[in-house]
């Protein structure tokens, strides 16, 4: 696949990357080991070179990452490994808070350079920001990480226009992760008019509306107890069965291109802006083929302008709980 930039500070990857969060956690119990490996290699192998893994996707003890580097060492030079700091943890793995003190940024950066069996992080993003950390002191650690050789480039997540700017101002932000799709616009209005004027490059996570734009899916209450989508409100009441008509919709326009409804949302999101590279996640190789192929298709003015027409805001519902909510500032 032909690459994208990412910022412009020498970071490219694939238009296409591949979340792993899913292979060990959010979406019902946690999958293979094995079969993690081998779908980030099969990643590999048609063209992706773009793997987004965190601390908190291994339950802070390091099981997603150690999946990635166990995965990627073959071709470690090949590819790009992007992972994220700034949770606190209880004994079972569940986050109970934030935490970006700079000593413990240094801390996480040093334990995924071990689970990743790396010499140095590719991109490092502070996951969400903490309120009681100034985010200069934040992007001041990361510096000193890049200073030293054992990071790359600077990312944040899910953060405001005026922390952007603030951050880059001290290290400049290569990568913005947010979530972006046909169902969740928010970041159009104000950050990715920021990112564009600083020259940061936006990650797209979530680019599939956490399943829902695959068509496969199913009521809140149907999920199992350990989904993320069982208290999601996208998929309870009104809000699911406005937004599965949507979907069966999108559907349609989907087939009469010849094309699969995930690889309707991901072109989608590729015709935001060469800036733009989405990191759908999935521990299913067939689902995995799918998705790269998203990359090959073209969608017309007319494309586009029939699905603003069916999805001019995005979906019914929030797209976390209030209390999960980030704040932008």
């Amino acid at each position: 696949m032909q690459q994208r930039a990412l910022g412009q500070h020498g970071l490219e990857v694939s238009p296409i990357g591949l979340g792993t969060m899913g292979m060990t956690m959010a979406y019902g119990p946690g999958g293979d080991r094995d079969e993690g490996i081998a779908t980030i290699r099969r990643a590999h192998e048609l063209g992706v070179t773009f793997f987004d893994t965190a601390e908190l996707y291994g339950l802070g003890k390091g099981l997603n990452e150690q999946i990635v580097g166990d995965a990627v060492a073959p071709f470690r030079d090949e590819v790009v490994i992007a992972t994220k700091f700034g949770f606190t943890f209880d004994e079972q793995g569940r986050s109970v808070g934030t935490d970006s003190r700079p000593e413990h940024i240094r801390e996480v950066a040093e334990n995924s350079l071990r689970y990743l069996k790396t010499d140095v992080i590719d991109v490092l993003y502070q996951h969400r920001v903490d309120p009681d950390v100034p985010i200069e002191d934040v992007a001041g650690a990361v510096r000193a990480l890049i200073d030293e050789g054992k990071v790359r480039y600077f990312g944040l997540s899910e953060a405001g226009p005026e922390t952007i700017r603030r951050a880059h101002a001290v290290q400049a932000v290569s990568v913005l992760q947010t979530e972006y799709s046909v169902f969740e616009r928010q970041v159009e209005a104000e950050v990715l008019p920021v990112v564009r004027e600083l020259g940061i490059g936006f990650v797209a996570y979530s680019p599939l509306g956490r399943g829902f734009l695959t068509g496969d899916v199913k009521p809140a209450e149907e999920y199992d107890e350990t989904d993320f989508r069982r208290t999601n409100p996208r998929f309870q009441g009104e809000n699911y069965r406005r937004n599965k008509q949507a979907i069966d919709r999108l559907g349609e326009l989907a087939e009469a291109k010849g094309i699969t409804t995930p690889q309707l949302a991901l072109a989608w999101l590729l015709a935001q802006g060469d800036d733009v590279v989405p990191i759908p996640g999935t521990r299913n190789q067939r689902r995995l083929e799918e998705n790269v192929g998203a990359a090959d298709v073209i969608l017309t003015a007319d494309d586009l302008a029939a699905i603003h027409e069916i999805v001019p805001e995005g979906a019914a519902g929030a797209r976390y709980t209030e209390e999960r909510m980030p704040v932008w500032n």
